[in-house]
């Protein structure tokens, strides 16, 4: 069995034995969803998104650690690698905190998807190549289709009677941010007022509770949100968190194919933005 066959081996188990298990978010990662809203969480799972005969002019396909929540936008961008490159690549899903040790072992992977601050990480794990930007996490104000109780500003989740779902900051960086913006807004306690017990792990229960009808509003991330929009809408207000989630397409500088990943992100580059912002990911 090849390096690469044993690694591609390790995430097909790992995957098969932890479908059935959603893992605690970190740092924005989001579990799969029943409906089919949300990408699996912290299962490392592998999807072989373009393989094709021609293996033998591209080289192997080249291995993505992708964030599961950046699912549907890598399917999209590796879909059109394919058809436009001829390269070929094999998507493993997982939370980027699940997906870092690899990284830093430098034992799987070519290209890492991710966010801040695993940037950060595999820089300073002298594992990184080159990073290309290609869009951003920010919680998004959203509320139930037609908006029934006329929510418009962050300061409205303080008015009394309100059902208010948001993420738990101890899981969340989203919740995180959301607590430090409700606290310099000095709107904190009346809101978790309206929270209850409505504090969850993950974005995607935000949005299958309200498919089902419960809450009034919730801040939650907007890439998720974009797979809820069926019964959610976002509220458009201004973006005043302090901090900035980058998402990122990250070449490994321990890849055994350095060409083939150059002409990946040089791809990513340029298509790459374009298809995360069809997903909602634009702060």
């Amino acid at each position: 069995m090849t390096g690469r066959t044993a690694q591609l081996a390790f995430y097909v188990v790992a995957g098969l034995l932890l479908t059935t298990t959603l893992g605690c978010p970190q740092s924005g990662q989001e579990p799969a969803a029943p409906t089919g809203a949300g990408a699996p969480e912290t299962a490392a799972q592998t999807s072989a998104a373009s393989e094709t005969s021609q293996d033998a002019a591209a080289g192997e396909p080249l291995t993505i650690l992708c964030g599961s929540s950046f699912r549907p936008p890598m399917e999209k961008l590796t879909a059109m690698y394919q058809q436009e490159t001829g390269g070929t690549t094999e998507l493993a899903f997982g939370g980027s905190e699940d997906l870092l040790p690899s990284v830093k072992t430098k034992s799987a992977g070519d290209v890492y998807v991710t966010h801040t601050p695993f940037q950060q990480y595999t820089e300073e794990a002298g594992a990184l190549m080159r990073d290309v930007g290609v869009g951003f996490l920010a919680p998004v104000l959203v509320v139930p289709k037609g908006n029934p109780k006329g929510i418009k500003s962050v300061e409205d989740l303080a008015k009394p009677d309100l059902q208010v779902l948001i993420t738990n900051p101890e899981f969340s960086t989203c919740g995180e941010m959301t607590f430090a913006l409700l606290e310099k807004k000095g709107i904190k306690d009346a809101v978790l007022k309206n929270v209850g017990n409505a504090m969850f792990k993950h974005h995607s229960e935000i949005g299958n509770k309200m498919q089902l009808g419960f809450g009034d509003a919730g801040i939650m991330w907007n890439g998720v949100a974009n797979n809820f929009l069926d019964a959610v809408e976002i509220v458009p207000v201004p973006y005043e968190y302090d901090e900035e989630i980058r998402v990122s397409v990250m070449g490994l500088s321990y890849t055994e194919q350095p060409d083939e990943v150059k002409k990946f992100l040089d791809f990513a580059e340029a298509h790459g933005p374009e298809a995360f912002k069809e997903f909602g990911y634009v702060k």
